[in-house]
């Protein structure tokens, strides 16, 4: 969570700096085709998809689109330095600004007061909410405009050892009294009694002789085998009514269950990070509004919050975690290693779970279901990063740009899992791992990371006080003072915007 924080001040200085310099007029003219696109992008992930996805858009539409992999560090200002003086000549090589780029949602506010993001022409008109989660549109918008295309997102789930789980629904299942023989007998007229008692309207088995079920020939089932377990229909039913609902679930099972030798934590998460402990809080926070880009909006000092954090206290004393010792790859490696039954993971686990499972490292099933509630009246809602494509505000070929950026969230969607582990925010794609659905169902009901500039110390400050209340600070003087904290500094940097309009305005 640190690597995505831009202090809040230096945002600040960042945006006015923009909005001033992207005022200047660019003069030089670009050396390279106009039929032409230049792609940024900064994750090496994506290289494979952006790529063939460049290719195969060249052979449809003619246009060639040169992706190039540049640092993630300070990319607006990189984008913005390019933007202003495309064209020249720097020693021996030619300044070229992309035409489009790939960055998260947060980044997309100082990007849209910068000039670096335009409003979207969605060509094939697909950007809607048949197509996207609004989770998605929410993140995509500043100012009440669509000004990125959704390309793929990150969010938090729980995330179980299927294995486990389904052994324990098998031995439930086992453990069952038989159907009474006189209830056999009493089975409704048409209908047929299989020979483990239940009741079915199947009677394509059966002969016109009304053959009983203790006089057919039925082959002996073979004993299933721990990866088998959980693709049986039944004990797949009978597992989706044990999943956790509520943290108090998660005790209850903790309690009761008997664990494999090899288990050393029931639930266990990185709660250092701020990402995968928001849910706990995440329903009752309020920061920019259902857009996120909104600084009248912020609300995170109520006693639903308060409620929320003494909760997350009082779990310490069950699964007592140091946030001082455990990261998520470190908890990631526990889970492949069999060593945790629950834990909160981010979408990027999937791949490196298919990849462990491929390797022979994961001998287990895994499962994903919703974050559990904290309580039957505390609701969990979990936080979200919509990686976007953005159209260069300054861009020449912005109509391109436009229909390359639609082409890669849209045509080409079903490829970015395949080609880079990520989820795209699609909807109508296809996947094997029949678990991503409830990722699906995960985004869609997050809170999408604000992007009001003023927001942009709130995260690591919020991280700080979760590991204070962790720890033991009291959950109401921590809160109320990240609240004044925060509120002070929101006001102090809108009116250091407001100033810096008014020198843009005095130079103009």
């Amino acid at each position: 969570m640190m690597k995505r924080i831009i202090s809040a001040l230096v945002a600040a200085a960042l945006v006015a700096a923009m909005l001033i310099s992207a005022e200047r007029s660019v003069s030089a003219v670009r050396l390279r085709d106009s039929n032409s696109l230049v792609l940024w992008y900064a994750d090496d992930s994506l290289t494979d998809y952006v790529t063939l996805a460049a290719q195969a858009y060249q052979l449809e539409k003619g246009v060639r689109v040169k992706p190039e992999l540049v640092s993630g560090v300070e990319l607006l200002g990189q984008i913005n330095d390019a933007s202003v003086h495309d064209g020249e000549i720097r020693g021996s090589e030619t300044v070229t600004a992309p035409d489009l780029y790939i960055t998260t949602h947060d980044n997309l506010m100082k990007a849209y007061y910068a000039g670096l993001a335009s409003e979207i022409t969605d060509p094939g008109k697909v950007i809607n909410a048949v197509n996207y989660p609004q989770t998605s549109l929410h993140a995509i918008t500043c100012s009440g405009k669509y000004v990125a295309y959704p390309l793929y997102y990150e969010t938090n789930f729980l995330l179980y050892n299927k294995t486990y789980m389904a052994n324990i629904a098998k031995q439930n299942i086992e453990e069952e009294p038989e159907l009474p023989a006189e209830e056999e007998e009493t089975a409704p007229a048409g209908d047929s009694v299989s020979s483990n008692g239940i009741v079915t309207d199947d009677l394509s088995s059966v002969s016109s002789d009304s053959v009983s079920a203790n006089e057919l020939d039925f082959e002996e089932e073979e004993p299933m085998g721990e990866e088998d377990v959980t693709k049986d229909p039944q004990v797949l039913e009978k597992l989706a009514n044990m999943i956790p609902a509520t943290l108090d679930d998660i005790l209850t099972f903790a309690n009761n269950y008997d664990a494999p030798e090899q288990v050393e934590a029931i639930f266990k998460w990185d709660v250092s990070d701020i990402f995968y402990n928001y849910f706990f809080v995440g329903n009752y926070m309020n920061v920019g509004g259902e857009d996120g880009d909104d600084n009248s909006y912020f609300n995170i000092y109520n006693q639903q919050a308060v409620d929320c954090l003494k909760v997350y206290q009082n779990i310490n004393q069950f699964f007592s975690i140091d946030s001082k010792a455990v990261t998520y790859d470190s908890i990631l490696e526990e889970f492949i290693e069999g060593k945790t039954v629950f834990t909160v993971a981010t979408t990027d686990a999937l791949a490196k779970l298919k990849e462990a499972k491929e390797n022979g490292e994961f001998e287990y099933d895994y499962g994903v279901a919703i974050l559990p509630d904290l309580s039957s009246t505390l609701k969990a809602r979990g936080m979200s990063e919509t990686s976007t494509v953005v159209v260069n505000g300054y861009s020449y070929n912005k109509a391109a740009a436009n229909d390359f950026a639609e082409y890669l969230c849209y045509t080409k969607a079903a490829d970015i899992y395949k080609k880079a582990g990520r989820i795209a925010c699609f909807k109508n794609v296809a996947y094997e791992d029949q678990e991503i659905a409830s990722v699906m169902e995960e985004y869609e009901k997050s809170v999408p990371m604000p992007k009001m500039i003023e927001a942009g110390n709130y995260w690591v400050q919020l991280e700080i006080a979760f590991t204070k209340v962790w720890n033991g600070a009291d959950p109401d003087a921590t809160l109320k003072e990240l609240n004044d904290t925060i509120g002070e500094q929101i006001d102090e940097l809108e009116q250091h915007v407001l100033t810096q309009e008014s020198i843009k305005i005095g130079i103009d």
